[in-house]
């Protein structure tokens, strides 16, 4: 077996791993406690190969179908917030078509990449609302990263995030999300849930693939 052992899930904490499917030799582990999958951590990419892999993406914010896209998860936020409220886009890519069209909705939106929008004093501000769309499922370390964004979020703010949740186990070793190289955590509705309730956050799934969660109006 390949990938060495993990201890905690890097989703929920929890000591409840199991070993789901070894694709290619590659390990990946299904956590019994937030029903999530994670690739081994020997098999994580570089951030030289994720960098790689992203700018083969073709994000234009003048792609009227990207737009579309993405407006699955920018709708039903706009139809949540008060007016001019400030964002941050997290993991916006190079080309942060999300943030364009919230802000010509009348919000503020600052950007973070660790690739492209590297820039640090965008997290050192907090924020009435968080995006973060087809970013998740490339987090090495979610927990960690879940709790920077509560962090960030004001008391009342939002998290919006769009990612495909894993439905069928069946189809898992040649469904398409897996085979992205760069797509190492993948997510369940209950593994959401569980999230959400380890924040203290209310969830939403509005349309599919949408999770909109809302961090507790006190501290």
């Amino acid at each position: 077996m390949s990938g060495g052992s993990l201890r905690a899930c890097r989703v929920c904490g929890a000591e409840a791993l199991i070993v789901f499917m070894v694709i290619d030799g590659s390990t990946y582990w299904r956590c019994e406690a937030c029903q999530a999958t994670l690739l081994a951590e020997a098999h994580l990419p570089t951030i030289s190969q994720e960098r790689a892999r992203y700018e083969s993406h073709h994000n234009d914010p003048h792609d009227l179908a990207y737009c579309a896209f993405l407006n699955k998860v920018a709708a039903p936020l706009i139809e949540r917030l008060a007016p001019a409220k400030s964002g941050l886009d997290y993991g916006c890519g190079p080309g942060p078509a999300l943030a364009q069209m919230l802000t010509r909705a009348g919000h503020t939106v600052a950007l973070w990449d660790p690739i492209f929008f590297a820039d640090k004093a965008a997290l050192d501000a907090t924020y009435d609302f968080i995006t973060c769309t087809e970013v998740v499922e490339h987090f090495h370390q979610p927990r960690s990263e879940f709790a920077r964004l509560n962090s960030l979020l004001r008391p009342g703010g939002w998290l919006a995030l769009m990612t495909t949740l894993q439905t069928d186990d069946a189809r898992f070793e040649q469904w398409y999300y897996r085979r992205d190289p760069t797509h190492v955590t993948f997510y369940r509705a209950f593994t959401m849930r569980h999230i959400a309730a380890q924040c203290g956050w209310q969830c939403e799934m509005p349309a599919n693939n949408v999770v909109m969660m809302r961090k507790g109006t006190q501290e």
